[in-house]
Formats: C-alpha cells, sequence, structure tokens
C-alpha cells in the first residue's frame, strides 16, 4: 500500500472516530439518569414547545412571566413550584414526567389514550373512590375522561388528573397509595365507554366538603357518597 492511500485510509478512520464521538455527546445531552428529555426541556432552551410549557403553567397559576418561548430562571422556578405541588421530582427540567402531569406529553399528541394513562386513570380512581360502590369508581374514570373530552380542561388524562386543584388526592398524598384491583377493572369500564356519572364534569362528597362553588352545581345523581354535576 503506497503513502498517499495510508494517509486516504488513516483519514477515514479519523473522521469515523469524530462521528462516533459526536454521537455519544448527542446520546448523553438527550438521556439523563435513563430518561429521554427533549431539547427545550430546561433553562437556556427556546422554542413554541417552551411557550406551550409557560402557557400550561400560567393557566394553572404557577408562572406569572411572559410566555415568550425562552426557558429562563422565572420558568425554571415556575416548573420547580409545579413539580413540588405534585409530587414529581423537584429538578426544575420539565423532562417526561413532568410533561406528563402538564398535558403535554414528550413526543404525544393530545386526547390518545394509552397504557400509561390508563395506569394514571386507575390510580385517581384508587386514590378518589377506593371504598365506593364499583358503579362510582368507574363514574370517578368517567369524569377524568369526560373532562379529556371537554374544551375547558386539559386534552390529556395526565393533564386532568395533574390540574392543580383538581383532586384532593393529589394534595393529600393518596394518589401514592397501592392500587386498588377493582380500580384496574372501573379505569377499563370507564376507557371502554361506560359512563354511570351521566356525563359528570364535577363529583364531590357532600359531607366533606365545604366548598360552596361545589354545593351550587347542578346536581346529576348520587352514587355512593358522591354527588356528580356539571
Amino acid at each position: 500500500m503506497d503513502i498517499s492511500r495510508r494517509k486516504i485510509l488513516r483519514f477515514a478512520l479519523l473522521v469515523l472516530l469524530n462521528l462516533a464521538m459526536v454521537g455519544l455527546v448527542l446520546q448523553a445531552s438527550l438521556f439523563r439518569g435513563g430518561e429521554a428529555l427533549a431539547v427545550y426541556s430546561e433553562r437556556g432552551s427556546s422554542g413554541a414547545e417552551v411557550r406551550k410549557i409557560q402557557e400550561r403553567l400560567k393557566s394553572w397559576g404557577y408562572f406569572s412571566g411572559e410566555t415568550d418561548g425562552i426557558y429562563g430562571p422565572q420558568t425554571e422556578e415556575a416548573v420547580r413550584y409545579f413539580q413540588s405541588k405534585n409530587g414529581l421530582a423537584v429538578d426544575g427540567i420539565a423532562g417526561s414526567a413532568t410533561l406528563a402531569a402538564l398535558g403535554l406529553p414528550a413526543g404525544g399528541g393530545g386526547g390518545e389514550v394509552g397504557d400509561a394513562d390508563y395506569q394514571l386513570l386507575a390510580r385517581i380512581i384508587s386514590a378518589e373512590a377506593r371504598g365506593e360502590p364499583y358503579e362510582g369508581q368507574v363514574a370517578v374514570g368517567a369524569v377524568v375522561l369526560n373532562r379529556v373530552e371537554h374544551p375547558s380542561f386539559p386534552d390529556t388524562v395526565a393533564g386532568v388528573v395533574y390540574q392543580s386543584g383538581a383532586f384532593t388526592a393529589i394534595v393529600d398524598g393518596q394518589i401514592n397509595e397501592p392500587i386498588a384491583d377493582s380500580a384496574y377493572r372501573a379505569a377499563k369500564d370507564a376507557l371502554n365507554g361506560w359512563d354511570p356519572s351521566g356525563g359528570a364534569l364535577y363529583y364531590f362528597n357532600p359531607d366533606k366538603t365545604s366548598n360552596a362553588w361545589m354545593h351550587s352545581r347542578p346536581v346529576i345523581l348520587r352514587i355512593g357518597a358522591h354527588l356528580f354535576c356539571n
């Protein structure tokens, strides 16, 4: 092999090695602790997706700044506040778990129901209606799904469940309790279209709730301890 061919091969090998190194750097930047991170998910990022995060945080009362699409310190602080109030790891980074809680799942579109939604629906049913009649458990799941379809609420199961102040189970930590077997069945029935709530968007226990606004809602029916209403 002559000297010129050796130089060409050596140059080609160097190029391939450099490309491999670039790939490793990109992979490391896109994954942290095994969790894929979007490029707009932390301080210094910018763009339309950051603006969506800001808009969702602002509409739920966590962010008071300008929705300018720039992930600055104020946005990071709002993300930390949201995370602390919703049982998430408080790191100021809008990773997949935080995005899902905001109803903005990474790489996913609104309104689609997958296995993660089924698991979360079962969890909120168990937390909110454990001990209620089975029909009442399905009705709680139906209320969540009714909100997903309603324009006044987030358009994902996670967005509805984690909306600020929407469910007491998020506030008191019941969301983290083991899921009752009946809640899994109830979640399936609700996802399959059974709605014992009669299309309700709200429910409450009148013996435990003193909120005047809730008591003013038009009641559709009562199942167990819960009044279902609009």
